[in-house]
């Protein structure tokens, strides 16, 4: 039996169950079997890259969100962000789970809900994630230069200054991509597990300073302004969409599906619930510490709020280049995902014959068949044009807050909503209160979606109005 190009099997079972016996009856032929192939990824791999594909440089803006609002709302705003990005995930994981065994995709799942807009939703979820990671490169080239300089200050002469290359954001940003490169060539998420533990040690570095300097403050830190439990400002308009979208990390729950070991449903709730509750805490932490040390007078970036005189300081601005470096990876992956299933399109799924049992490889969304050919191509156009990108190229402001807008509402909550709810709705297995609940989901991914556009177009018209920090 020979499956056309989107003719995906509706689950697992049905792959080696109802497809071997209709085969056989039909055909009377050898019931063929179907190469299944299971995962590696420990619980804590998975854990660590869906973190960091969570915790950005976004977490340093959160003591400004909770300025704009006051401590008790700034609180349950993240919170709630936090919930409903979780359950987001949660409906992308049953999603996931409809899909042929470990092959599960936006695209697999669309193509058993909305095939003919299959090919669309994974062009959406590559340009956001193309545009995110072009606009890391570009922030690791503006923070470099000046974590030299303070770097170079702290530990020789404060008279001397660090080498003219040393403080050329392009010369830095060519030297990273020696780095960058290799790691965004590995297929599985699980590869950069490693990386994801050093990004992990940045994040408790930087949560280390804020918790530190509120208790024991470093000479010359700006005196506090006022603090609220509730006060509404009107920079809560513009720092709201940054708790929402702090949450981020839809693009890769599906290859932490297929990659994590024994992916049952309590497990990958696990993974769901110790990713998203840990960036939670983070967030708060950082919110909470930040704003009683500086209240009203804090900054989009805490960090920057602190003396840059002291190494300890410094440090934490390294810890911030090295957090935003190891994320990049993360976003290459998907990326580079999507355009395969966009370039796939019309070619049939390889069937191969051995021993002369049919054998049915399913290779249409599993992210190691794509050929080695494929896989250098697009990995070295996605690094390559977003590298000229980032090197020419100093303000993306404007542009990646329209991709942001419209790419993070899509893949957080409007697919995960819409897909769950069309794939289950003749499920008698899924109750219909949770049905529901997929659409409300959707339908509250419309309204973020039309403010944060509205919003960003306000911002066009009325570029002096109200801040966007």
């Amino acid at each position: 039996m020979v499956l056309k190009y989107g003719a995906v099997l509706t689950t697992a079972a049905d792959a080696t169950v109802g497809d071997s016996e209709s085969s056989a009856l039909l055909a009377g032929e050898a019931a063929p079997s179907v190469r299944q192939k299971e995962g590696h990824a420990s619980m804590l791999s998975s854990v660590s890259n869906l973190s960091n594909t969570i915790i950005g440089s976004g977490m340093l803006t959160f003591p400004l969100a909770m300025a704009s609002s006051g401590i008790i709302p700034g609180i349950l705003t993240c919170v709630f962000s936090g919930c409903i990005a979780a359950f987001g995930l949660y409906l992308l994981s049953l999603s996931a789970r409809y899909a042929p065994h470990r092959s599960s995709s936006f695209f697999a799942v669309a193509q058993l809900t909305f095939p003919q807009a299959a090919i669309f939703f994974d062009a959406a979820i590559a340009i956001k994630c193309f545009g995110v990671s072009i606009s890391y490169l570009i922030i690791i080239k503006s923070l470099i230069p000046n974590v030299v300089a303070s770097l170079y200050h702290d530990l020789t002469s404060p008279n001397t200054n660090p080498p003219a290359w040393a403080l050329s954001g392009r010369n830095w940003i060519t030297i990273i991509m020696f780095i960058l490169v290799p790691l965004a060539f590995f297929r599985r998420l699980d590869s950069l597990r490693y990386a994801s533990y050093v990004v992990l040690f940045s994040v408790v570095y930087l949560l280390t300073i804020v918790i530190t300097c509120y208790f024991n403050p470093l000479e010359g830190t700006a005196p506090a302004g006022d603090v609220h439990l509730i006060h509404f400002t009107p920079n809560f308009i513009s720092t709201f969409p940054v708790q929402v979208f702090a949450f981020t990390c839809a693009q890769n729950l599906f290859p932490i599906f297929n990659e994590l070991k024994t992916n049952s449903r309590q497990r990958m709730n696990i993974v769901i619930g110790t990713s998203i509750g840990s960036a939670i805490m983070v967030y708060e932490a950082i919110a909470l510490f930040g704003y009683l040390t500086f209240g009203s007078k804090v900054g989009a970036n805490i960090i920057a709020m602190y003396p840059s005189t002291s190494l300890f300081i410094a440090i934490g601005q390294l810890a911030i280049v090295v957090l935003i470096m190891f994320s990049y990876p993360l976003q290459v992956q998907p990326c580079r995902n999507c355009l395969d299933k966009i370039f796939h399109v019309g070619a049939p799924i390889k069937v191969s014959d051995s021993n002369n049992d049919d054998e049915i490889v399913d290779e249409d969304h599993a992210v190691a068949d794509m050929s080695p050919l494929k896989h250098t191509l697009l990995t070295a156009a996605i690094t390559g044009f977003g590298f000229l990108v980032a090197y020419f190229v100093d303000n993306l402001e404007m542009v990646l807050s329209f991709v942001g807008a419209i790419g993070s509402t899509t893949i957080s909550f409007i697919l995960p909503g819409l897909l769950f709810w069309k794939i289950s709705r003749d499920d008698p297995s899924v109750s219909r209160a949770l049905n529901r609940a997929a659409l409300a989901l959707a339908g509250y991914g419309c309204c973020v979606f039309v403010f944060c556009l509205g919003y960003n177009i306000y911002r066009i018209f009325n570029p002096l109005g109200i801040s966007s920090h």
